[in-house]
């Protein structure tokens, strides 16, 4: 064999190597999914929660007034409810004055009278959490015998005043408990004792705020 044919050959084999070279290198991964960096992973977020909305406090004179129907054996009473101090003036330290009036039928009504010996009224501070010890009960005990006539058209009325509440109170429960005396018979000076319950819950305007520090 001649020094051309040999060249030739040399040559051709050189261009072999280099195509099957590309080749090899053609068919690998592309640079960016080898030594390229880790994919990104997707990393859940967390959907931003909603504090639950702060119950509204109760108030039975958010309106001004509000009126009960009592029932007490055959004493039936109406019993109207209201302060002449504005509701965002209930602060827990504020003298907070409720008033009520009252006055009843009977049934069966057969010309006896109904009296009422005594009115009590016991205010028991709160919150949505706990309660406090009640105040001291407020009494209005007839001072004349049987009682105070409370048969309609004759009516009771009587304002009592609540005291300074704990600073963490958000609203107050004022129990009542009425005692009547009805006469047995109209003619008659015996009585039948018959008692009833009420209670209404007032908003305290700014309730529920710590006490403030003592200042050094």
């Amino acid at each position: 064999m001649g020094d051309g044919a040999r060249r030739r050959r040399t040559a051709l084999s050189a261009i072999g190597i280099m195509t099957a070279a590309l080749a090899l290198s053609a068919c690998g991964a592309p640079p960016w999914a080898t030594g390229g960096g880790a994919a990104p992973v997707e990393t859940a977020t967390a959907a931003p929660t909603t504090a639950p909305a702060p119950k509204p406090v109760p108030n039975d004179l958010s309106s001004g007034s509000t009126q009960r129907p009592l029932q007490a054996g055959a004493v039936n009473a109406t019993v109207d409810y209201w302060s002449k101090l504005s509701m965002d003036r209930w602060t827990a330290t504020a003298l907070k004055p409720v008033s009520m009036s009252m006055v009843t039928t009977v049934t069966p009504n057969d010309g006896q009278k109904v009296y009422l010996q005594r009115a009590t009224m016991t205010a028991v501070p709160g919150n949505a959490n706990q309660s406090f010890a009640p105040l001291d009960p407020q009494i209005d005990e007839s001072s004349v015998a049987p009682g105070y006539l409370v048969l309609d058209p004759y009516s009771y009325s009587q304002t009592f005043t609540i005291g300074e509440v704990p600073p963490g109170a958000t609203f107050v429960t004022l129990q009542f408990t009425y005692d009547f005396l009805v006469q047995t018979t109209p003619t008659s000076s015996e009585f039948a004792k018959q008692t009833a319950s009420d209670s209404i819950t007032v908003a305290i305007s700014g309730g529920g705020e710590p006490e403030p520090s003592a200042s050094s």
